[in-house]
């Protein structure tokens, strides 16, 4: 029984030594040209563990083993793979291989994979797979890519408003048989012209005779989006009301399609991912399959946005030379201020942004939060301040007087940068720009310019001739 236990009781670490003796394992038998072995071995394998095999091999290694996929396999693994890489290996299937695979996909994920081939095979895919499908996805091309249109899947199950639970039933039956419809939650009520009156739970058709109506038991609280809405606002709402699936609606009501839970976790990680490299001052998402070439380039601009606030600082640390010669000691504590100064400002910058993004944060709260920052930043820099003193005077051997303006200074800076933080995205989202912008390059120059610039005046006006 221990042994059984020990056998079940596998690590992180373990895994990921499974999955590194796997991909060196795939790649000698890719070398050796062993289909017959890989193709076993994908045949054990979650389509989305494939998937991670894959974005980890050389694009020709991973071209060769994508292409030893039957079509239903690759219709799983297609929609897993980094971007970048679906695209590069689409490029190199024949048409016939594509339309296949397109044909069997969701609408959405489709019209994501279509959206990507050039003109000329998107065009015979789409003159190639279900007419209906073909005609769904042209549609859904319409939307831009971060849309609730483009998020939406316009396969749904929905009757009239005086069908029956057994009918109801029926179109589920039938939706997922013959239509194919997959991760059916909730059946919609919709009236002649296409309008959305209301839905009714998979669990009601369960607990309900066959012969209730479906309007006595629906439910016509809507929640709903238009597709024209940011899929990181749609992302917000089903998190605020815990929904597995939303409907997509026009002006004017009428039902276009849904959204579920699966997509929208999608969304979520990539807005997650994009503020977290927009923090670290990055113009685009990153992916893995990236050239060296273009990820260069998405990190310069910002590079040199931080070099010139950097140079601004050295500017600054010029004009105060002979303050800081006079006064040798000021030299050492000016790490100490910048870098206090920067961290108090980046926690600000993330928590507002962090606000923003979640919605968790009005416009009539902004001046209270503000408020709350100062307050934090008021009582950080307070106790902050008192150590620097006691340590300056322990460690450091400095007078008294020197402390005691080495203190303001870092509590002046700690105020000034945490205020900056909390401000500067606020202004961004007011502008209309991505305030996670905000956090990166733009806040962090700015404290360290505004940092030296406090600490170097307070030591000059009171300890320099």
């Amino acid at each position: 029984m221990q042994n059984q236990n020990e056998n079940e009781n596998i690590t992180v670490r373990d895994v990921i030594q499974i999955d590194n003796e796997l991909l060196q394992n795939i790649s000698s038998l890719i070398e050796d040209e062993a289909n017959q072995a890989i193709k076993t071995i994908f045949t054990n394998l979650h389509p989305a563990d494939i998937a991670e095999i894959i974005n980890h091999l050389p694009f020709d290694d991973a071209q060769y083993a994508f292409g030893l996929l039957d079509t239903e396999t690759a219709v799983e693994v297609v929609t897993e793979l980094d971007e970048e890489l679906r695209e590069k290996v689409l490029n190199e299937l024949d048409k016939e291989k594509i339309t296949d695979i397109v044909d069997e996909l969701d609408t959405d994920d489709a019209t994501d994979i279509v959206s990507d081939l050039p003109d000329e095979v998107a065009e015979h895919v789409l003159d190639n797979i279900d007419p209906e499908d073909s005609e769904d996805v042209k549609e859904l091309m319409k939307y831009p890519e971060e849309s609730a249109g483009g998020l939406m899947n316009s396969d749904f199950i929905s009757v009239d408003i005086n069908a029956l639970v057994k009918d109801a039933i029926e179109a589920v039956r039938i939706g997922s048989l013959e239509e194919k419809i997959e991760d059916i939650y909730t059946i919609y009520i919709l009236a002649d012209d296409e309008t959305l009156l209301g839905f009714v739970h998979l669990k009601e058709l369960i607990i309900n005779p066959p012969e209730t109506p479906l309007k006595n038991i629906m439910e016509e609280d809507l929640i709903y989006v238009t597709a024209d809405m940011d899929q990181e606002e749609v992302a917000n709402i089903m998190d605020k009301y815990d929904l597995i699936s939303i409907p997509v609606v026009d002006e004017n009501k009428k039902m276009l399609g849904r959204i579920t839970i699966d997509d929208v976790v999608d969304v979520i990680q990539e807005e997650a991912a994009e503020d977290l490299q927009k923090v670290a001052g990055l113009s685009e998402d990153e992916e893995y399959s990236y050239s060296t070439i273009r990820i260069s380039r998405n990190r310069l601009p910002w590079l040199f946005v931080s070099l010139g606030g950097e140079l601004i600082s050295a500017g600054v640390l010029s004009s105060f030379q002979a303050s800081i010669e006079q006064i040798i000691i000021a030299s050492f504590f000016i790490p100490i201020v910048m870098a206090l100064g920067g961290s108090a400002g980046s926690q600000a910058a993330i928590v507002t942004v962090q606000g923003m993004s979640g919605a968790n944060i009005w416009w009539h709260d902004v001046v209270k939060r503000l408020m709350k920052e100062f307050r934090v930043a008021t009582l950080n820099g307070f106790v902050a301040s008192i150590v620097l003193l006691l340590a300056s005077k322990l460690f450091f051997s400095a007078e008294l007087d020197f402390g005691l303006i080495l203190s303001l200074s870092l509590f002046i800076i700690i105020v000034n940068a945490t205020m900056i933080g909390a401000i500067v995205p606020v202004i961004f989202k007011k502008l209309g720009v991505d305030p996670a912008i905000a956090t990166g390059p733009i806040v962090s120059s700015a404290n360290d310019i505004m940092g030296l610039l406090i600490y170097l005046s307070l030591v000059t006006i009171f300890f320099t001739v």
